[in-house]
Order: C-alpha cells, then sequence, then structure tokens
C-alpha cells in the first residue's frame, strides 16, 4: 500500500541528489550566482504549475499582508535558503569533488537539529546529539584529504548547510501558505536576485564564469541549468510533499534522506569521480547520524494555548480532531485550510514541529 509514495519519496530523492553533480558540470559555463540564479528559477517554474493546478484555485498566494510574522519567516527563508545557501554550496562544489560535496549535505539535517535547540525551543536528548557528532565526524573525515582546498569546501559546504538549516525552520513556521507555494515565491525572488548579482558581476558569455564564448555556449547552460532547477528543485519538492502526505512527514523524510548517496553514485557514474576507503567510512558516518537523529524522541506535559492557523495536516496526529462539513467526522488524507485548536495540556511523543514550539525548564 505503501509502495507507490515511497517511490515518489526516492524519485525525488534522486532528483534532488543528481543536482550536485549536475551543478558540477555546469559550473564550467556558469558562476555560482548565476547557476543559483537559475537553479531556483527552475524550481519556480517547476513548482508553479502544480501550486496552480491544486485545488483548482488558479493562483499562488503569499502570506497575507496583516500577517507580517509570516511575511517576514518567508524573507528569511528566501534569502537564507534561496540565496545564501545555494552559492555558498556551489563555492565549495567548484572546490571539491561532486562525491564529497554530495555526502557533506548530509550536515543538514544535524544543522536543522542544532539551531532548533539554540533558537527555536526545541529539544535534542543524548541520541540526538549523538546524531550531530556522527556528521560531524563524517564531515572532517571527508575534508581532510583534500588539504585547504578541501577545508575550506567543507566550510563553504557546511555554512551552505546552517543556511537551509534556518530556512528549514522559518518555512515549518510559515502557517499561511503551502510548502509549495513557500518553494514558489522563494525560487522566484531568490532566483532573480542571485541571477542579477551574477550577470552584473559577469555577463554570459564572458570572464571567468562564461565559458560559453561568443554566448552559444551559454545559452546552452542557461537551458541546462533552468532544465535542472525545475527537476531536481522545482518538481523533486512537489513529489515529496505528495509522499509525505501519504507517508507521513518522518517516513517521507528517512526515503528523502538517500538524496546525497544518489548524487555520491552519479558523480562516479557519471563525471567519472572516483571514491575510496573515506567516502565509505565517512558515508556510515551519516547514516548512523541520520539514523540517530531520526530516533530522536521525548515526550513531557505541556500546553497548547488556543490557535487559528492554515497549514497543511492529516487527522491522526492528535491535534486536528476538527469535523470537515461533507465529510463525516474528519477528512481523510493531508490536507490544507484555516482551522482552529482549542487549548489542551497533554502528554505525548513528539517532534519539534508547528505545533510543538515550547520550552523544556531545566531539560
Amino acid at each position: 500500500m505503501n509502495a507507490w509514495p515511497t517511490a515518489l519519496a526516492l524519485l525525488a530523492a534522486l532528483l534532488f541528489g543528481a543536482a550536485t553533480p549536475a551543478s558540477k558540470w555546469l559550473l564550467d559555463s556558469l558562476t555560482p550566482f548565476q547557476l543559483a540564479g537559475l537553479l531556483y528559477l527552475g524550481a519556480a517554474l517547476g513548482a508553479g504549475p502544480a501550486v496552480l493546478l491544486r485545488g483548482g484555485r488558479g493562483r499562488i498566494r503569499l502570506p497575507g499582508r496583516a500577517d507580517r510574522r509570516n511575511r517576514v519567516r518567508l524573507l528569511g527563508a528566501v534569502v537564507l535558503g534561496g540565496m545564501v545557501g545555494p552559492v555558498l554550496l556551489l563555492l565549495g562544489l567548484r572546490l571539491a569533488a561532486a562525491a564529497s560535496v554530495s555526502l557533506w549535505l548530509n550536515f543538514e539535517v544535524a544543522a536543522t537539529a542544532v539551531i532548533g535547540i539554540l533558537i527555536f525551543h526545541d529539544h535534542l536528548g543524548s541520541t540526538g546529539w549523538a546524531g550531530v557528532g556522527a556528521a560531524l565526524a563524517g564531515a572532517a573525515l571527508l575534508s581532510l584529504g583534500g588539504g585547504s582546498a578541501g577545508l575550506a569546501a567543507a566550510v563553504l559546504v557546511l555554512l551552505g548547510c546552517v543556511c537551509w538549516g534556518f530556512d528549514n525552520h522559518l518555512t515549518a513556521l510559515i502557517d499561511g501558505i503551502t510548502p509549495a507555494e513557500s518553494t514558489f515565491w522563494k525560487g522566484l525572488f531568490a532566483g532573480t536576485t542571485n541571477l542579477a548579482i551574477g550577470l552584473a558581476l559577469d555577463p554570459l558569455g564572458g570572464g571567468a564564469g562564461g565559458g560559453g564564448g561568443s554566448g552559444g555556449g551559454g545559452a546552452v547552460a542557461v537551458l541546462a541549468a533552468l532544465f535542472v532547477g525545475i527537476w531536481s528543485y522545482g518538481a523533486s519538492i512537489v513529489l515529496y510533499i505528495s509522499s509525505a502526505q501519504a507517508l507521513g512527514a518522518t517516513r517521507a523524510q528517512v526515503a528523502f534522506a538517500t538524496a546525497p548517496f544518489f548524487g555520491v553514485t552519479l558523480s562516479a557514474l557519471v563525471l567519472g569521480e572516483s571514491l575510496g576507503l573515506v567516502h565509505l567510512v565517512s558515508g556510515l558516518l551519516f547514516v548512523a547520524g541520520i539514523g540517530l537523529l531520526t530516533a530522536e524522541r521525548h515526550a513531557h506535559l505541556h500546553e497548547h494555548e488556543a490557535l487559528e492557523h492554515e497549514h497543511a495536516h492529516g487527522h491522526d496526529d492528535g491535534h486536528h480532531a476538527h469535523g470537515h462539513e461533507g465529510f463525516g467526522a474528519v477528512a481523510a488524507g493531508s490536507h490544507s485550510h484555516r482551522h482552529r485548536h482549542e487549548a489542551v495540556v497533554h502528554a505525548h511523543p513528539h517532534w519539534p514541529d508547528l505545533h510543538h514550539r515550547h520550552g523544556h525548564g531545566g531539560g
């Protein structure tokens, strides 16, 4: 019964993982700013049609004008996740092999967890911290063999992962628009800005970044970058959301966590990069880290204040018991609409999510 949504999550992971070796090839013709801009404009192109068709709305929403908090969150996601993070990744990719960068991208999970502790009132127990340590060990091991260039590349990619960690939290807190709509706006605004910066610094067809000579190769590179963005960033996100709606976020995320390993495989098969023992050991450390972070759970008595908001949700999580006219007591599957939560105090094992952003007293 879960075979099809699992396949969707794995396909999303394959498409996203392919972005790293594809970007390595495209950096021969485009600067990091140009490529980052084109990839995210492609993401907007990939996500736009799915959002327009969803529910027959025929429009793509921004948070309401009165909803200042969500607009600030979306702006932060655009700047950190759509502008700064991709450029840092591509700067690191110029210095290191695509296989190494693919494995370093596993650090995003650990970065998200640590940022949650330091800023967003999340909780991380000993299991989770062990996962963070394993991810750091994997990143450090992989950077040692590359000398100063390898260290610089690792730092750039890890900083990019930190930006995406912030992006993950900010996007999760946006409750006025869907994840696909967030992807569209992030791609449109961030892509346009980075592309404009890239063209101002180095016009296509000339300089260090324009490997296209008189512009012919540049045009091919532009189309190729948009194509990669449509599939690896736009379609991949839409497929992942579709999978998460059927499987649940946790199972879908576990399947999607294979993306860096697809990137490693494609780097070896398509780019001809060699893989050694260090890649194997580092990969195992990252797998252990992700597994430990995924296994992290905690439970305690906590209070939810009365709240009205809109976000994608199901009715099997203990927080969404409201009825739906025409659907009986509850509506089946994941869906999005404005709904109200009454105040409640209860205890249950939980992840930090949109409904669990609370402090923990002494622990």
